[in-house]
């Protein structure tokens, strides 16, 4: 699933409307104070990005642990099916004193 980062996580910084006519004039306490908020933001975003992206890991972990929990059972079942269709034509068909007449279209023809 593809996501709209910008709407998850909207800018909080506003910047500065620039002013041709003056210089920026920032002391380095200024421009230090400035950077250590940009990175602070950035490593939020980076926090919160990886909390994401492992609980997306987890979640995909778990849909394949499901897929093969199903595909097993759905052999499974597939197995005894068949077993169960063999143990009725070998076993119960033979048997019955129905099923040959039936089936034996010479002797219905014949009467």
């Amino acid at each position: 699933m593809i996501r709209d980062l910008s709407k998850m996580y909207p800018q909080t910084r506003h910047p500065a409307p620039h002013q041709p006519a003056q210089p920026f004039k920032f002391t380095i306490s200024e421009s230090c104070d400035r950077i250590k908020e940009e990175f602070q933001f950035l490593q939020a975003q980076y926090h919160s990005l990886k909390l994401e992206c492992e609980k997306l890991a987890s979640e995909k972990t778990e849909m394949q642990r499901h897929y093969v929990m199903y595909y097993e059972m759905s052999y499974g079942l597939n197995i005894e099916m068949h077993k169960q269709i063999e143990h009725i034509y070998c076993h119960w068909v033979p048997e019955s004193p129905l099923i040959p007449e039936v089936m034996d279209v010479r002797g219905l023809e014949e009467r």
